[in-house]
């Protein structure tokens, strides 16, 4: 068998292939293959890229029996010495998360530690990580709920909606069912709610407020026997003793208090 390539086998008795290589005294994977050929050139181009300066993250072919990931990865530990099991590529300032050639995302230097060892996945438009068994949206880490609509509850501020960095992020809307309107010529904040059929609960002069009213409009509407599985807001920060006090005081809708399920 040639350097760097070891057989392997499946559960159900399927034998692979597997290359690895060891670089700057750390044995590092390069992945499975069908073929030990396949994995033979996976290795060779490892130690291509490994001692040739000159290669870079455009260097990359998509036919190279070397996957994009592994590419990026040793990469960065032969420019920067230091190792990331994700696809990273680290800067002074920030990095890049590779989740493709053509799309990269940028992070603060400051949220280095979590996505080295937090791969991030794409479904849809949706960026996730799993975290203790769950599937975490990786807006979650600015505090933007899962569901917020880019452009409306939270907003890139220079354009670019793969710039993750913290001071490119702007949250416009923070609490659930709270939007920022204009009511009578004065800045306030809307809190509305979905019955079926979305009810406007009121509209009051801070954002936390219109979160608890919100939420007291869900007590309301379980009180009056609507079944539907509401998520209320969690106010950080707020003690509960002032939080039963903005509760008691809040009016909300009488269609909210009066609706019959």
């Amino acid at each position: 068998m040639q350097k760097g390539v070891f057989t392997a086998q499946k559960k159900d008795g399927t034998v692979y292939y597997r290359a690895s290589i060891t670089y700057k005294k750390k044995h590092i994977s390069l992945g499975g293959f069908d073929t030990k050929e396949t994995a033979a050139l996976a290795y060779t181009e490892a130690c291509r890229l490994v001692s040739t300066p000159a290669l870079s993250i455009n260097s990359h072919e998509e036919d190279s029996p070397l996957p994009f990931e592994k590419w990026v990865v040793l990469l960065n530990f032969r420019d920067n010495d230091i190792y990331f099991c994700t696809p990273i590529y680290a800067r002074s300032k920030f990095f890049y998360y590779y989740l493709s050639p053509s799309y990269v995302l940028k992070f603060d230097i400051d949220d280095l530690f979590y996505y080295s060892s937090h791969k991030i996945m794409k479904r849809g438009d949706h960026l996730f990580v799993a975290d203790y068994g769950m599937q975490v949206n990786i807006l979650s880490r600015y505090g933007i709920r899962s569901f917020a609509v880019a452009g409306k509850d939270y907003v890139f501020l220079n354009g670019d909606d793969t710039d993750f960095r913290h001071e490119n992020i702007q949250i416009v809307n923070r609490y659930q069912g709270v939007s920022e309107v204009t009511f009578y010529g004065k800045k306030k904040y809307r809190a509305r709610i979905n019955v079926p059929g979305y009810f406007v609960v009121g509209h009051y002069p801070s954002e936390i407020e219109a979160a608890i009213a919100y939420n007291k409009a869900i007590d309301a509407l379980k009180k009056n026997g609507v079944r539907k599985n509401y998520t209320p807001n969690y106010i950080e920060g707020l003690s509960p003793a002032i939080y039963a006090e903005i509760y008691s005081h809040l009016k909300i809708s009488e269609k909210i208090v009066n609706y019959r399920a």
